[in-house]
């Protein structure tokens, strides 16, 4: 391996631009007090006193990848309406290109609308299409994608089940990566995820490899597990799989070897957006050509960090570098 420190790969991936695809949303949050009843129905009265909206879905895996110093370039589809702008003006805040979004009279900008009293989450609505992408949605999405593969090194697939993603999509573009050798990491999710076949990195969690494969294991026996994983290998074909266990920690597999790390995380405050920073981190480290074990295990550092921090943020390179030094992580390998 050509890397002689941590500060080396992480410097790396400054040179870095990576294709994000999947399926976004806004992130809309209410804030306030709740201290009494309401006296036309049993539920409480919420006294608001903030309003918050933030990248979601897809566009939090593109946060991470601009995190860790990388160049993330987000293609998906919004809908034609006040969201979709929202979403917009919210990916220009960010410094993020747009050129990749596409606004689409077919469906509705997926916003999920979050209340809370306090820490206390009390409600959430959601509004969202689920249903395929049309005809015509497809083809201008693939149209991007072809166009805006040409300047990435890494295409990440990150999968919601909201219906950016099909078949017919995932399929040319991975032959279209292959085509141009570059490599593909998928978050998948249960609609579509047996069509990421011949990916380099294929990113379940637990939850995700039981639906997906349809089956039924204890994560305790590390058999099972690896039983699991030996029937998603068949079925997908990836070069590389990586399933997190939630706090049973990584499994990492390859045709050469396999591994398991503990879950780093001493208190799992939020796990919400760690998948977000796992795929993120291993994708950018596929792009360098690090060992296996290596990208899982610097991959679940990084999910083990966002797991402690509240609310779903992007990974902090700062403290992803001063843990990683602190747990002698790579010793083995620079």
């Amino acid at each position: 391996m050509k890397y002689q420190s941590l500060e080396e790969i992480l410097e790396a991936f400054k040179d870095k631009t990576v294709l994000v695809l999947g399926d976004v949303m806004v992130d809309s949050y209410l804030y306030g007090n709740a201290k009494r009843i309401s006296p036309e129905a049993p539920v409480p009265v919420l006294i608001a006193n903030k309003r918050e909206k933030k990248l979601g879905g897809a566009a939090n895996v593109a946060m991470n990848v601009q995190a860790l110093g990388a160049k993330p370039i987000l293609c998906s589809i919004v809908g034609d309406d006040k969201d979709g702008s929202i979403f917009e003006q919210l990916l220009k805040h960010e410094k993020m290109p747009t050129k990749g979004i596409i606004k689409s009279q077919n469906r509705v900008t997926t916003v999920k609308h979050r209340i809370l009293s306090g820490t206390q989450h009390m409600l959430r609505v959601d509004y969202e299409d689920t249903h395929p992408i049309v005809d015509l949605d497809r083809k201008s999405l693939l149209h991007h994608i072809k166009n805006l593969m040409e300047e990435c090194d890494l295409i990440i697939f990150q999968d919601y089940d909201k219906g950016t993603l099909d078949p017919i999509v995932i399929e040319e573009t991975i032959k279209l990566a292959k085509a141009k050798n570059i490599p593909t990491a998928v978050d998948p999710n249960q609609r579509n995820f047996l069509s990421y076949k011949n990916v380099s990195l294929f990113k379940p969690n637990l939850l995700e490899l039981k639906e997906g494969l349809e089956l039924e294991f204890d994560v305790k026996e590390d058999a099972e597990v690896e039983d699991a994983i030996k029937q998603l290998r068949k079925k997908v074909d990836a070069d590389y799989q990586l399933v997190t266990l939630s706090d049973k920690g990584i499994f990492y597999q390859s045709e050469k070897e396999k591994g398991k790390y503990p879950a780093l995380a001493k208190k799992q405050t939020h796990v919400s957006g760690a998948g977000d920073t796992v795929i993120s981190i291993a994708g950018l480290c596929l792009t360098l050509d690090l060992p296996l074990p290596l990208i899982a295990e610097l991959a679940n550092l990084g999910g083990g960090i966002v797991c402690r921090t509240p609310g779903v943020t992007p990974i902090d390179i700062d403290k992803l570098l001063k843990e990683a030094q602190s747990n002698s992580i790579l010793e083995k390998y620079l």
